[in-house]
């Protein structure tokens, strides 16, 4: 993507681990759900500018959506869909990052930051979450 920034965060080459509630919180989507959730996030953003989703491309094909810090708490989630970071969180949860280019395998960017979304907007993430698991497209 042109436009894409690289937060201090993003690794210059391949992938690093990240704690979320740090630089980022994260919304973890499983699969075929999640990468339905990243298609309507796009396609509903200017310029398709959604914010960062990082996908998986082994395993369960997680789908990871960086929102800004302390944001993940404050929403209700569904069932499947995990959140990183934010108030309340007992647990310490890291994130892989890929670099914005190269060989980041088994991560790569589905969408990344860009200087319009430098994170991922919660209201709406949940609004997709809600379409997809209604089966609206």
């Amino acid at each position: 993507m042109p436009n894409a920034i690289r937060p201090d965060w993003v690794p210059l080459t391949g992938h690093q681990l990240h704690r979320s509630g740090v630089y980022f919180d994260a919304v973890r989507i499983p699969g075929i759900r999640g990468e339905d959730v990243a298609a309507q996030l796009i396609a509903a953003a200017e310029d398709g500018a959604a914010g960062p989703v990082v996908c998986e491309a082994s395993g369960f094909r997680w789908m990871y959506f960086l929102l800004r810090p302390g944001t993940a708490g404050t929403y209700a989630w569904p069932l499947g869909v995990q959140r990183f970071g934010g108030t309340g969180t007992r647990t310490v949860s890291y994130i892989g990052i890929p670099a914005l280019e190269g060989n980041t395998w088994p991560l790569r960017w589905y969408s990344q930051p860009t200087p319009a979304a430098p994170f991922v907007a919660a209201g709406p993430l949940v609004e997709a979450v809600g379409a997809v698991s209604r089966g609206v497209r």
